[in-house]
């Protein structure tokens, strides 16, 4: 029957799917996966148990961005990391906060 309506379904073996979002992450182990096509429009169908884990929202801060930003507001290695973390890795937003006179 869904043939005749020009749907097709595959089963897909899958043994983790995770959907990222930006604040967390939806995890289902030992999904049921399917992909449909209809009519050219491709879905995935997946069930399972979901379980919820959240992000690690602390930026990864690279050695050359703490040093630049030391150099520029003429502050301490913690310091600069701490204005980093604070400004989600933003160095112009850092550079600011630490050099503003008011």
């Amino acid at each position: 029957m869904m043939k005749k309506m020009g749907v097709a379904q595959q089963d897909i073996e899958a043994t983790r799917v995770i959907i990222e979002t930006p604040e967390k992450n939806l995890i289902i182990d030992e999904p049921q996966v399917a992909k449909v096509n209809m009519m050219g429009q491709e879905t995935l169908q997946v069930s399972g148990q979901i379980r919820e884990e959240e992000k690690d929202t602390t930026p990864e801060l690279s050695e050359d961005d703490i040093k630049t930003l030391m150099e520029q507001a003429n502050v301490s290695e913690e310091i600069a990391r701490k204005a980093l973390e604070l400004t989600k890795g933003d160095i112009a937003e850092a550079i600011m906060g630490l050099t503003d006179d008011s």
